[in-house]
């Protein structure tokens, strides 16, 4: 796979998410790792950052506040958290593994390139280090299975670090939403499709002032039916695991955009 293998249990790890340091997904993913790992660290954004995405603050000067111990609030993004905690918090003990979540809401088809979750992990992946996103599927967002993400992402994790996987990849968990002891296993599958904002699901009305506004919904357009994507494996019970790509090369085009042009 080109990376060696990690031992959860001798590893340093970087905690970061984009609901925010009080988020109960992060507290979660915190006790996990202080049970499974040598050393954990918490950097996340102050509040929610959901559909972040992969913006880092440039226009203004961040603050970084230190809430006790290892753990850290960042007042920007979650890359913002990821870099900031790379190169100042941490600087001179660089984390082994990010892991980023557990994130309210799954996290998969192209919602990964909206997720601030996903691109906390992506960041880490992006400054060289080994990076998971994980996400917990809920379809009710006030009644979420935390549970079952605390009961399996220990060994999801451990999984994962046994195998390895390359540089420029980061690896996008989701757990579905089920009760912990219904999982019917973990699946490595391929991403598939789903489009927040579509069905037509956009509001439009006046503000008090006479101004028209546009609210983007929630709603998604999305394909559960296609065996082996990571909707419909969630759909019926199991861990979804993709490796993401970093290079957004389509390669085979590239090669018929050359024989082409040149």
């Amino acid at each position: 796979m080109g990376r060696r293998t990690l031992d959860l249990a001798k590893a340093r790890v970087l905690i970061a998410n984009d609901d925010g340091i009080h988020a109960p997904g992060i507290k979660i993913l915190e006790r996990v790792m202080r049970g499974a790992a040598r050393e954990v660290w918490v950097v996340a954004p102050e509040n929610e950052q959901s559909a972040a995405g992969h913006s880092l603050t440039l226009r203004r000067p961040l603050r970084v506040r230190k809430l006790r111990g290892r753990r850290f609030a960042v007042d920007g993004t979650p890359t913002d958290a990821v870099l900031l905690a790379v190169n100042e918090i941490m600087r001179g003990n660089p984390p082994d593994l990010v892991v980023s979540g557990v994130n309210r809401g799954g996290n998969m088809g192209e919602d990964v390139t909206y997720s601030g979750t996903v691109a906390a992990a992506m960041e880490a992946t992006l400054l060289g280090f080994r990076a998971i996103a994980f996400s917990q599927v809920c379809d009710d967002r006030h009644l979420v299975k935390w549970a079952t993400a605390e009961h399996w992402a220990a060994t999801v994790t451990k999984k994962l670090l046994k195998v390895g996987w390359p540089s420029g990849v980061l690896v996008n968990v989701n757990f579905p939403d089920v009760q912990a002891k219904s999982v019917t296993g973990i699946e490595v599958v391929c991403q598939g499709k789903r489009k927040i904002g579509g069905g037509g699901d956009l509001t439009r009305n006046i503000d008090p002032r006479g101004e028209p506004y546009f609210w983007i919904g929630g709603q998604r357009e999305e394909q559960t039916f296609v065996p082996g994507t990571d909707l419909e494996v969630t759909g019926r019970g199991a861990i979804a695991v993709t490796p993401v790509t970093l290079d957004f090369t389509h390669h085979a085009t590239m090669k018929a955009l050359k024989r082409g042009i040149e």
